[in-house]
């Protein structure tokens, strides 16, 4: 017996979307084409207001509007669906017709011509037929009929059965995991911004120090005080800042941009991020203590360990095809002609069906539903050594990037302390504006690595997050704002 309809598509949804929710890269190509997870539904038209946007805000709106989060939960559904069309192989199917009309029946057309009427003739009295007979009738007929079909027994369809409702759950949580990409692509994107946001009040205020270091140094050039060469190294540095601005500006609305996409927003819409850039020292685990979270957590773990279970059931349903299989079906039905009164018929019919001879068929179809479940097992065995080197590989880079940010800060405060002395001793005439430029430049590269050390820091405790399948629920608790 063959299986239940929609089955293909039970063992091949959760795979499918398994592939789609693979966790993407910062660095790969920003594009909905080429993942959906970077486009959205766009639900509001652009308007002159400036919107504010707090991450929690630029969370909800991606998991409302994210593309790639409506895909799965299509997905989701679609298969919902498919569970009740193989519920229906269990459930009696009943229908109901009935007619009602005027009908004329030709008996030349039908086969009984005149000749052959008339070999009945002895059936009439006197041995002949009536003079008035015509042949055409006519008659008013009334129709209804009831049919009742029901399979009691088939081991294909319960397994059938089985394999929907573990895709069913394969898929939601495919779903869940797509929630959870949705919020460490949106946060990401956010600190992204917000990192950018930092270095563009950096080169504001590198630009501002050029201005007066420039102003000063072509005042002491008009004076005599100073001699050309300073001039021309002041302005070279104000114009090397007034690039760097015009840079981060240009950074920070691209970003903007991909941001307003993964969360719905018209790209010509004006947004002001409202959250600065969190800091806090995580409290590190074990690898132990959250690989036991992540094994309980994790989504795409419990997706597979779904399929699993549904292509358990496919391969036990190919396999049960060689038992027989017990259906039964009845019909009743009435009939009245002309009003003559009402005559009813009525039937009820048990079939059993023994395959006999299919063994090529059926061993073929069990042989591949075998393969199908062992690459299941193979991709479950891996992925559970894939969540042990990614928990174990962002412990690493949140212990070490928690490191950076300490150097960091350390170097900008430095750096400060250079320009703050290097400006005394031009001030006083010790020294010519060469130094101090290059103080300056030192300090804009320390404040620079400074917010960079912090975005990474962010989304390394972001993607360690991730990694313990807790993102949605923690996200805040992992970036230190309760």
């Amino acid at each position: 017996m063959p299986l239940p309809p929609g089955r293909l598509s039970f063992l091949s949804a959760g795979l499918a979307l398994t592939a789609v929710l693979s966790a993407s890269a910062p660095g790969q190509n920003p594009s909905s084409a080429s993942d959906p997870f970077w486009g959205s539904v766009t639900v509001q038209p652009v308007t002159e207001e400036t919107l504010k946007l707090s991450l929690d805000d630029a969370v909800r709106r991606g998991l409302e509007n994210n593309l790639g989060l409506r895909e799965a939960e299509a997905n989701e559904l679609a298969v919902k669906g498919e569970k009740n069309q193989a519920l229906e192989e269990f459930l009696p199917t009943i229908t109901f017709s009935a007619d009602t009309g005027y009908y004329q029946h030709d008996l030349v057309a039908l086969g009984f011509s005149p000749s052959i009427i008339g070999k009945f003739a002895f059936l009439f009295p006197g041995g002949k037929i009536p003079s008035g007979l015509t042949l055409l009738t006519k008659d008013d007929l009334t129709d209804a009929q009831f049919h009742l079909d029901w399979t009691l027994l088939s081991g294909p369809v319960f397994a059938g059965w089985k394999a929907a409702g573990a895709a069913q759950r394969s898929l939601y949580f495919a779903k869940m995991s797509a929630r959870g990409q949705v919020v460490q692509d949106v946060a990401t994107q956010y600190l992204r911004s917000v990192a950018d946001g930092s270095e563009v009040e950096n080169a504001v205020a590198q630009v501002a120090e050029a201005q007066v270091l420039f102003d000063h140094a072509h005042l002491a050039h008009l004076a005599g005080t100073e001699a050309n060469l300073d001039e021309l190294r002041a302005q070279v540095e104000l114009q090397t800042q007034e690039q760097t601005e015009i840079a981060a500006r240009n950074q920070l609305d691209k970003d903007l941009i991909l941001l307003k996409r993964e969360i719905g927003i018209e790209p010509g819409q004006k947004i002001e991020l409202t959250d600065s850039s969190p800091y806090n020292e995580l409290v590190l685990e074990t690898p132990e203590e959250v690989l036991a979270i992540a094994y309980k957590d994790r989504q795409d773990y419990q997706n597979l360990e779904n399929q699993l279970v549904e292509f358990k059931a496919a391969h036990n349903a190919y396999r049960s095809q060689r038992l027989p299989t017990l259906k039964f079906s009845s019909y009743y039905g009435t009939s009245t002609v002309d009003g003559a009164g009402t005559r009813g018929n009525f039937t009820a019919v048990g079939t059993l069906s023994v395959p006999l001879f299919r063994e090529a068929r059926l061993r073929g179809d069990e042989d591949a539903s075998l393969a199908q479940l062992q690459a299941v097992r193979a991709q479950l065995d891996d992925l559970r050594v894939h969540i042990d080197q990614q928990v174990r590989s962002e412990l690493l880079d949140v212990n070490a990037d928690a490191k950076l940010v300490d150097v960091a800060r350390s170097n900008v405060d430095l750096a400060e302390r250079a320009l703050s002395d290097e400006t005394d001793r031009v001030n006083a005439g010790v020294d010519d504006n060469l130094p101090l430029v290059t103080a300056q430049a030192t300090l804009a590269g320390a404040q620079t690595d400074l917010v960079e050390s912090l975005y990474k820091y962010n989304v390394a405790k972001i993607l360690l997050a991730r990694a313990s399948g807790v993102l949605e629920q923690q996200y805040r608790i992992y970036l230190g704002e309760q």
